[in-house]
């Protein structure tokens, strides 16, 4: 099948002032909308809503953005048995015309993105940057996965034998749970979402409560695309209903989960072994965050330095998974470093503001996020010289200052410890390898970035440096489908890495049919 080749998204521009314009005049449509409510979507049906919950503006937590089904185990039943027939007619259709309705989706995000853009930011409190990148890698899944799923299905080169016909093929493996956080609420759904059904698969997906109107708009997307119904089945609500039926239900056969470590984790043990009526071990794949070191040596350009570290550890509020937590600098430049660092972080929480009008740095995404993190905060003094004490706004929306921790104990909680919030420790080094060997000692191994001149240096951390994405000589945020594809290590996750030549092969099950040709 001929189809152009891959190309990422470009951004929009938002110092454009028409863009701007339009960008405002699309969140005032969308606000039009605040409110609905949106039952759960199981097949060809929208379930009646018996019990519901709020998902909320986290810039104005009184302002509810849409009240949701709330799902429960037997809502999970019948959503897995749905996919379970859909499966059966989708599995066996062709997979040019699999990656058709993928790039009709695509094409549809494309026009709809100023729409998700403002949903984004009514609901999850992400401002139209910050959003865009995303959505922007949320149409790379779909042009990928399109191209990538006709790749693998030419199979692969085995040996000849010549009194047989032997072929190497992937099928895909049945039903599947995808399982999606708040903070990258098109791209992360849909990078799992897109490649399971490229391979044939049908999902049963759970949203992030805080992010279940954006799930609604992306199935919307999906259903005008022209994939059938309960290809995709929409099951909102609480994790700790929703999450353990679908997990452990025995028809599953696979899970496809980011979010915290600990939820990973309980994830990975309850869906292993074999429950009643189970005939398949399931694949679990989890990627479950960082603690992620940025590198600076003495040799560095400073001001460069300063500015990724600043929008990696404060864009978004440090709700990233990549987002860096962790600088350690070389003598010579810590205190400069820091200095730099710190007025960055000044200047850009002084901008805090409404997301829906792209202020530079909004809220965190509801209270209990800002209760732990206010947690973190009053630990640090203990632990650290505070260089930038953080704080709860006196403003509206669930807003935080960051907060930066020199000289951290390297024993410290806010050294070890995943805070997911604008939070930011700097330690020093004496040397290039102690830098290493610092940011090393980590339970996680999801990113990390280097910033030096030194091209021995460079590639000492090539070798040394153990993360599953290693930036160098700039941020570690900022992943692209298919450029820069994405995963870690030990508690970061368990693989393999989204928007890589290999990612479908979690989704496909290898076969080899043999027919003999000569008796």
């Amino acid at each position: 099948m001929g189809l152009f080749a891959f190309e990422n998204a470009p951004f929009l521009d938002f110092n454009d002032p028409h863009e701007k314009t339009v960008m405002l005049q699309t969140v005032q449509s969308i606000r039009r909308h605040l409110g609905e409510t949106y039952p759960l979507r199981i097949g060809e049906q929208s379930r009646p809503v018996h019990s519901t919950f709020p998902s909320v503006n986290p810039m104005e937590p009184n302002e509810v953005v849409g009240i949701m089904a709330q799902g429960q185990p037997s809502d999970v039943e019948e959503a897995v048995l749905t996919a379970e027939r859909a499966y059966s007619s989708w599995s066996r259709i062709p997979v040019w015309d699999r990656a058709a309705v993928l790039l009709r989706a695509g094409h549809l995000l494309r026009q709809r993105r100023r729409q998700i853009l403002a949903w984004i930011a009514l609901e999850v409190g992400k401002n139209w940057s910050q959003a865009d990148s995303e959505v922007a890698e949320a149409i790379d899944h779909f042009e990928w996965n399109a191209r990538e799923i006709l790749r693998w299905n030419e199979g692969r080169p085995i040996q000849p034998l010549t009194q047989e016909f032997n072929q190497y093929r992937y099928r895909s493996l049945g039903v599947g749970a995808v399982i999606s956080p708040f903070n990258f609420p098109t791209t992360l759904p849909l990078g799992m979402i897109v490649a399971a059904i490229a391979a044939g698969n049908t999902v049963v997906f759970k949203p992030a409560e805080d992010a279940s109107v954006i799930a609604h708009q992306l199935l919307n997307i999906l259903d005008e695309a022209g994939l059938p119904r309960g290809v995709v089945n929409l099951v909102t609500g609480e994790g700790s209903v929703v999450g353990p039926a679908l997990v452990t239900h025995p028809r599953i056969r696979f899970v496809a989960f980011v979010g915290s470590r600990l939820v990973g984790t309980q994830i990975h043990k309850s869906a292993s072994g074999l429950l009643p009526g189970q005939v398949h071990l399931k694949r679990v794949m989890t990627e479950m965050g960082g603690k992620n070191a940025t590198i600076v040596a003495d040799d560095a350009d400073l001001d460069w330095a300063a500015k990724e570290i600043t929008a990696a550890s404060f864009g978004y509020q440090g709700q990233k998974c990549s987002a860096t937590s962790r600088v350690i600098a070389m003598r010579p430049t810590y205190q400069e470093l820091l200095d730099r660092v710190v007025a960055l972080a000044a200047d850009l929480s002084s901008q805090y503001g409404l997301p829906e009008n792209n202020a530079p740095y909004g809220p965190v995404i509801n209270q209990k996020a800002l209760d732990k993190i206010l947690r973190y905060y009053a630990l640090a003094p203990s632990e650290g010289t505070l260089a930038l004490a953080g704080k709860r706004l006196d403003a509206p929306g669930f807003g935080v200052t960051p907060l930066i921790v020199s000289q951290v104990l390297t024993q410290s909680p806010l050294f070890r410890e995943e805070i997911f919030g604008p939070a930011l420790t700097f330690t020093m080094a004496q040397s290039f390898d102690e830098a290493l060997n610092l940011a090393n000692d980590c339970e996680y191994a999801l990113t990390g970035a280097v910033f030096t001149r030194s091209p021995e240096r460079l590639a000492e951390a090539r070798d040394r440096f153990y993360v599953g994405n290693l930036y160098l000589n700039r941020s570690s945020t900022g992943a692209m489908a298919g450029v820069h594809p994405f995963g870690g290590y030990k508690g970061s996750g368990t693989g393999p890495k989204v928007g890589s030549p290999d990612y479908l092969g979690f989704f496909l099950e290898a076969q080899t049919i043999t027919e003999k040709v000569r008796y």
